[in-house]
């Protein structure tokens, strides 16, 4: 029996090693922590439980019948995080480079099951250099068995993504149908063609950083959601992100009571909104303010900055917030900042989490570039989203509100449970402005006229009271009262069931 106990443990410390202590410190080299040092920090303290450690390839062609490394390039199990259920993979660089082969494939395919079963979310750790060439189709086939995973599991359990190295080709799109991705500055890059190819087919120069890298992928097209310095920080992020999420679709986001006091009053709220109608001021500093302890966890702060998404708690409970940002285009909502807002509210309702949106959007942007860009379809995925949302919705009218820009932004048409405005709300069709030089057209020769038609307009309808008297706004609150306010209705709201008819799915307008 001792013998045996020492084979184990040989063929354990094999395991654990990799790729070897060469490719370790190579690694090392680079800043990159290793595929089980990774998960280390990502997990609680002893609680990682590893699965299948001795799996190798199946493939004899090209020498590979004579380079069989236990493991397989990825490190499957299960752990906790704050002592909460968690299922990760982690893709060792060391062994093969990373590259997916078809018993690969199947590690990764048996964690998701499993958490699939007992419903638990995923985190995937990527770092791959993409398919495993010598295996051919054998490891298309176990890409596409891990994509059918992300798609059923969508919408049922949480899934993470952190690209920590390179991600190319195929493999880029099992982290595009997970719910977040976190990418690491210098180190990580994801394309679907590489630079060469890109060069060699449409003669552009690109360096692999522009064409993929985090600061790319944050900035210009929006695919993830934060460009982290270093590995170290990224799986922090990922388990601060981790603790406003519930488990799976069937439970409610954990509880984390602060001794900050739902009742609490923030009187420099007063001041927050300017006196001139046109002069911006910061939505996030009215976020920070409203959640418990000014914790907000922003998603895609450099991406589509005109509308801010991020989660903060509310009297303990985890709450998605959406707000308009003033600073930038004014607030308006666009293509991008559309699509970035409509995805998280998806995810929101998927997982019971309430949403809370402030608003102050003076409409969607003009030009040619937005409607041949398609905003029209765009504009209608933020829509579909809120009209399609069935989880609590508060909503806080803090300045304009004008056009369809109103409608979209969870208006009480759109099933908003409660809707609130701040007393020099606006709500209108447009601003005074554009209304009287449409209405009064023939008057626009004279401008004392006009200004004093624009005076008349803005008394009359740019304010809450003519939406608050055909019940669109359900009150019209004092700024400082905001958290208050938005506290308490969600402890009304936190039973709230609606039955929808059945249906196979909708057709969001993508």
């Amino acid at each position: 029996m001792h013998d045996i106990i020492q084979q184990l443990e040989e063929k354990r410390a094999k395991a654990r090693l990799g790729g070897g202590e060469k490719r370790i410190a190579a690694q090392h080299a680079k800043g990159k922590l290793t595929a089980r040092e990774r998960i280390e920090l990502l997990l609680d303290e002893g609680s990682f439980e590893e699965w299948d450690m001795f799996v190798e390839h199946r493939c004899a062609d090209f020498g590979m019948a004579d380079n069989r490394i236990p493991g397989d390039g990825v490190v499957t199990g299960y752990g906790v995080i704050n002592g909460r259920l968690v299922f990760v993979f982690s893709q060792d660089f060391t062994v093969f480079g990373g590259a997916l082969s078809e018993a690969h494939a199947e590690k990764i395919c048996k964690v998701m099951d499993q958490a699939m079963k007992v419903g638990a979310p995923v985190i995937g750790l990527n770092d791959s250099g993409g398919a495993r060439i010598q295996e051919g189709v054998a490891s298309l086939g176990g890409y596409a068995e891990v994509f059918q995973r992300n798609v059923s599991a969508s919408g049922v359990i949480p899934q993470i993504s952190l690209i920590m190295g390179p991600c190319a080709g195929g493999a880029v799109y099992s982290p595009a149908m997970t719910d977040f991705i976190f990418m690491v500055k210098d180190s990580s890059y994801m394309f679907v063609t590489g630079p060469e190819v890109v060069k060699t087919v449409t003669h552009e120069e690109v360096t692999a950083e522009d064409l993929g890298g985090a600061l790319s992928h944050t900035t210009r097209s929006g695919v993830a959601d934060l460009a982290i310095e270093n590995d170290v920080d990224a799986l922090l992020m990922a388990r601060r992100l981790f603790n406003y999420l519930p488990l799976n679709n069937r439970e409610k986001p954990p509880v984390r009571r602060s001794g900050d006091p739902a009742d609490r009053i923030e009187l420099s709220l007063d001041t927050l909104v300017p006196d001139n109608p046109n002069k911006p001021y910061d939505i996030k500093e009215l976020i920070v303010k409203t959640v418990d302890d000014g914790d907000f966890f922003e998603l895609q702060p450099e991406y589509a900055k005109n509308i801010v998404i991020g989660f903060g708690r509310m009297d303990g409970h985890t709450v998605g917030f959406v707000a308009n940002q003033p600073l930038v285009l004014a607030g308006c909502l666009d293509i991008k900042s559309s699509i970035k807002a409509a995805r998280f509210v998806r995810f929101c309702d998927a997982f019971n989490i309430p949403l809370v949106t402030f608003v102050d959007v003076p409409g969607f942007m003009p030009g040619t570039a937005q409607e041949y860009g398609g905003i029209i379809r765009h504009g209608a995925k933020l829509l579909y989203a809120y009209a399609e949302c069935t989880v609590p919705k508060v909503t806080v009218i803090t300045r304009k509100a004008y056009g369809g820009a109103y409608d979209v932004m969870s208006s009480k048409h759109l099933r908003g449970d409660v809707n609130l405005a701040w007393p020099n709300a606006e709500i209108a069709v447009m601003g005074p402005k554009g209304a009287v030089e449409i209405i009064f057209r023939e008057e626009k020769s004279d401008p004392a006229r006009i200004a004093a038609r624009e005076a008349e307009y803005r008394a009359k309808f740019a304010n809450p009271f003519v939406a608050g008297a055909r019940g669109y706004i359900d009150d019209v609150i004092q700024p400082h009262e905001t958290r208050r306010r938005i506290c308490r209705s969600l402890v009304m709201l936190r039973d709230k069931k609606i039955d929808e008819p059945w249906r196979k799915h909708g057709n969001i307008p993508l």
